[in-house]
């Protein structure tokens, strides 16, 4: 097939409704006329869109190669100002006396660079961070300059966490500690006896509302962290108790990470606030409403209530959450609150890319055609099988599916108790998937197919071998099942004739990715281009910004990839802000407490045994030598 005739086929329109990119994007995302897929921070403004290909051309130029993270700085400063801007709007139409602040919880991304670029894109909007343990806290302390904005500490405190916070109050800070078990109270009070801080003192409450989601477990009343009405009215007394209610500020609860349903949230917001209003009834001056996370990122594009997506705009979210507070709150005149949101995952999905290039494709059409006819020692379960072959029509698909099974397994039983050879046994294998794809194809022009069928293009999927690790990468995906948009970067004016399933570089059965995006369901397999000769061929993975950094492990020891940061300019060029480069082997190898020096020595050591016993020379040891330490530096991934 020549260009004109692919093109005449195919087009970018199509490559947008194949891969969604339209739908999950957010405008931040599209194909270009030529093909290749373009990222843009200015939703107005196409001419500062940027072509991934180009961007990965300079990265090669510079001396770094694929598996590589990509991280948009623009991104990040605009889903910041997006979220901000669509909670003030939303304030100023429903008439809201009270303001918003942002806090980005810092385990969502616990890289550096991330949050601060968070603190540094938030302070004109006061946006501060949330922290679940001493170490975030010593993190968020060293970065957050904005005395204006909220520094929130969640999760389990020991003493010299909360001195910590207690200073950072005293230094002006508006630090919270967020009381998450009964106990914690009486050390938060001790402490600041001791140190003679007055602390801003909330309570996490548990609700009985409840979401959707692999994360529903965080709200509800079976939720681990967190006080019951009966807990936080004794907190309420015992802060009396000591004179220490109006230290009392802020009511926060946590429904779940990734909320599909805009119901499920409104139905909370709606009974936190009546906690609220009721603890303002007993005497604390309050002032805080902490929402928690649950800002939901669509990650299939379907804008529907399934687990990876959610059926609610960002300003929809917003205007529910203001709405549903007054609601409870004006009709008693109470005044509005601060009200906080920890929505990270939001913030931080979009500024993330995985890119990484195709190393291998196994086909199962490989196999190669049958034979015309057989050999007379051929023995009967190979030649019934081979009948089946030839005699497989649109009307009898169903019933050759069947013998194609039984005849396989029949053969398999055979070899296995040595009636037929490896030979016979690679030979029956070739027939039997020529029939799969035989089948798949006439399944095709069938209006109603057998339900036997179904999923018979799975069988034959090709396998894209592709160089990166699942479980360093996109853990969740192993894990959780998480879907992420994954698709080509480039020829997306070409018809995608493959379908396939992409199977990392870790050699183990689960390092892969076999579940992708879809308007109606999930798919099985991704439609993907025939690779060309020696041409690389790019594929990315989006919207992983969030979590799956920090959740990576060293499976195989395959260790972080290399990290490009990108600033994408008003005119359309781009630069690149920060390079770190990826683990070496040395690297992930000192993480599980090998010693690399060590292991040089003692290489060395065994090296020149070998030159003692006559099976190397001392030139072919210098050279042994070479690709050790060659072997020590380099990057865990395929290098070309």
């Amino acid at each position: 097939m020549n260009k004109t005739e692919i093109l005449g086929r195919w087009s970018k329109e199509k490559s947008e409704e194949l891969y969604g990119i339209k739908n999950w994007g957010a405008g931040y995302f599209s194909i270009s006329d030529t093909g290749e897929v373009l990222v843009n921070p200015n939703k107005e403004n196409e001419s500062t869109a940027v072509s991934l290909m180009d961007i990965i051309s300079g990265i090669r130029d510079r001396g770094l190669d694929m598996p590589v993270l990509l991280r948009f700085e623009n991104l990040l400063d605009s889903q910041i100002s997006f979220l901000n801007n669509s909670f003030r709007e939303a304030m100023k139409k429903l008439n809201y006396k009270g303001e918003y602040r942002g806090v980005y919880p810092i385990k969502v991304n616990q890289q550096q660079q991330v949050v601060e670029e968070v603190t540094k894109f938030g302070q004109r909007y006061h946006h501060g961070l949330e922290v679940g343990s001493k170490a975030e806290l010593i993190a968020a302390l060293s970065l957050l300059k904005d005395k204006e904005a909220c520094l929130i500490c969640n999760g389990y405190k020991d003493e010299e966490f909360i001195d910590l916070g207690l200073y950072a109050v005293k230094m002006g800070y508006k630090c919270f500690f967020v009381i998450e078990i009964p106990g914690e109270l009486d050390l938060v009070m001790e402490r600041s006896q001791a140190l003679g801080v007055e602390p801003n003192i909330g309570i996490r409450i548990k609700l009985s509302s409840k979401a959707g989601g692999h994360w529903m477990e965080s709200g509800g009343d079976r939720s681990i962290f967190g006080l019951n009405v009966s807990q936080a009215i004794e907190a309420v007394d015992t802060l009396r108790d000591n004179n220490m209610l109006h230290c009392l500020k802020l009511l926060h609860y946590h429904l779940g990470s990734q909320i599909p349903n805009i119901r499920d949230i409104r139905s909370a917001v709606l009974e936190a606030t009546r906690v609220y209003a009721e603890l303002v009834k007993e005497g604390a001056p309050m002032g805080y409403l902490d929402l928690g996370g649950g800002l939901a990122v669509d990650y299939d594009g379907s804008n529907t209530n399934y687990s990876f997506s959610r059926n609610y705009t960002v300003e929809e979210y917003c205007s529910d959450i203001v709405e549903a507070v007054m609601s409870i709150l004006d009709p008693g005149s109470v005044p509005h609150p601060v009200i906080v949101t920890e929505s990270g995952r939001t913030t931080v999905a979009y500024y993330s890319v995985l890119l990484f290039n195709v190393l291998h494709v196994e086909k199962f059409e490989e196999y190669g055609d049958a034979p015309d006819k057989l050999d007379e020692s051929t023995s009967e379960q190979i030649r019934n099988l081979f009948d089946v072959n030839k005699n497989l029509n649109q009307k009898n698909i169903q019933e050759c599916y069947n013998d194609a099974l039984y005849y396989r397994d029949e053969i398999r039983d055979m070899f296995k108790h040595g009636r037929i050879s490896l030979r016979e046994r690679a030979f029956s294998e070739k027939i039997f998937w020529n029939i799969i794809n035989q089948i798949a194809k006439e399944k095709q022009k069938l209006k109603n197919s057998p339900p036997d069928l179904e999923d018979i293009e799975n069988a034959i999927a090709d396998i894209y071998y592709c160089n990166f690790s699942v479980f360093q990468s996109i853990p969740d995906s192993w894990a959780i099942d998480q879907l992420f948009p994954i698709m080509p970067l480039h020829r997306l004016l070409e018809l995608p004739k493959r379908n396939a399933v992409i199977a990392d570089i870790t050699c183990d059965c689960d390092g892969k990715i076999d579940r992708f995006i879809d308007l109606h369901d999930v798919k099985t397999t991704l439609p993907l281009h025939e690779l060309k000769n020696e041409d690389d061929y790019c594929l990315g993975v989006f919207l992983v910004g969030a979590y799956q950094e920090t959740l990576g492990d060293l499976h195989n020891l395959f260790g972080d990839t290399n990290v490009v940061s990108v600033r994408i300019n008003p005119d359309g060029s781009y630069d690149l802000v920060k390079e770190i480069h990826g683990d070496s082997v040395a690297d992930v190898l000192s993480y599980v407490e090998f010693d690399p020096k060590f292991m040089l020595v003692r290489f060395r050591q065994t090296a020149e045994a070998a030159v003692r016993e006559g099976r190397i020379s001392a030139a072919d040891r210098k050279g042994i030598m070479f690709a050790y330490e060659n072997g020590l530096n380099g990057y865990t991934y395929y290098e070309r």
